[in-house]
C-alpha cells in the first residue's frame, strides 16, 4: 500500500473530530498529493463529479493486537459491539473510509492538483491510500443501519461570547459552532464542571457543557507542546 496524499484539515489532534464524514459540511479541507502522484492526468475527469470517497489510515490508532469486540461511543462505551458492526479505528486493520463533498481542484506551482472538499472527518496529516468517485449507485436509501437506528446524536445549544468569537477567523465561524453543536466530548464524559480543550484552526477553544448547553469560556492560540 502506497501513500498517495495527506489531507490538510482543521483538527491537529483527534478530539473533536466528527464521528462520521458529511456530517458538518462547513469544515473545509485540502488534499495535498506526494509528488509521485501530483499528475493532473491522474484526475482528469474527477471535475465532473460532487463527490468522492477517500480511503485512509487511522495514523493514530495503529497497534499490534486486536480486540473482536470495542466500546462504540454512539452507545456511551458501555456496550460491546463485533469490531466489524462499528466504525472504530481499533481494528485488524486500521483503514477509514470516508464520503466528502468535491468543491474544486486547484493547480498549484509547487504542489501541483490540490483536492478541494467539505465535510471530511480526518485529523490534520492523515495519509490518503485512495481516491475514488461517489456515484448514485453507493447510496442505498433502504439500507438498515443497525444499532445506529436507535440512538440519537447529541445537539447542544452553543453560546460563544461577542469577544471571544472575534477571536475566530470569519471563514471558520460556522464550522466550528457546528462541531461544538454536536458535541465533541467523549460520549463517556458528562462532568459539568470540567473544562474541555478543543483544538481548531490554529486555536485552542475551551468550553463547558451543562444541561444541554455548551459555553465557551476561553479561546486562545493553540501550543501543541501543551498537549
Amino acid at each position: 500500500m502506497k501513500v498517495i496524499a495527506h489531507i490538510e484539515s482543521s483538527f491537529p489532534t483527534k478530539f473533536g473530530i466528527p464521528h462520521q464524514s458529511g456530517k458538518i459540511d462547513a469544515l473545509k479541507a485540502r488534499i495535498v498529493f506526494e509528488p509521485p502522484y501530483r499528475n493532473r492526468e491522474a484526475l482528469r475527469g474527477l471535475e465532473e463529479f460532487s463527490h468522492i470517497w477517500l480511503i485512509w489510515e487511522f495514523s493514530e490508532a495503529r497497534r499490534d493486537d486486536w480486540s473482536p469486540t470495542v466500546r462504540p461511543p454512539r452507545l456511551g462505551g458501555n456496550r460491546r459491539m463485533g469490531v466489524f458492526a462499528t466504525r472504530s479505528p481499533f481494528r485488524p486493520n486500521p483503514i477509514g473510509l470516508s464520503s466528502v463533498r468535491l468543491e474544486g481542484i486547484l493547480q498549484d506551482k509547487e504542489l501541483g492538483p490540490v483536492l478541494l472538499v467539505a465535510g471530511a472527518d480526518l485529523m490534520d496529516g492523515t495519509p490518503i491510500y485512495d481516491i475514488k468517485p461517489y456515484i448514485h449507485s453507493d447510496c442505498h436509501p433502504d439500507a438498515a443501519g443497525g444499532f445506529t437506528d436507535h440512538t440519537e446524536m447529541p445537539h447542544l445549544s452553543v453560546h460563544i461570547p461577542p469577544e471571544l468569537s472575534g477571536r475566530v477567523p470569519e471563514e471558520q465561524r460556522e464550522a466550528l459552532l457546528e462541531v461544538l453543536s454536536s458535541d465533541p466530548r467523549p460520549r463517556y464524559q458528562k462532568d459539568p464542571d470540567r473544562v474541555y480543550g478543543m483544538p481548531f484552526a490554529g486555536l485552542d477553544v475551551r468550553f463547558r457543557v451543562r444541561e444541554g448547553s455548551l459555553e465557551v469560556v476561553d479561546i486562545i492560540k493553540f501550543e501543541p507542546e501543551d498537549r
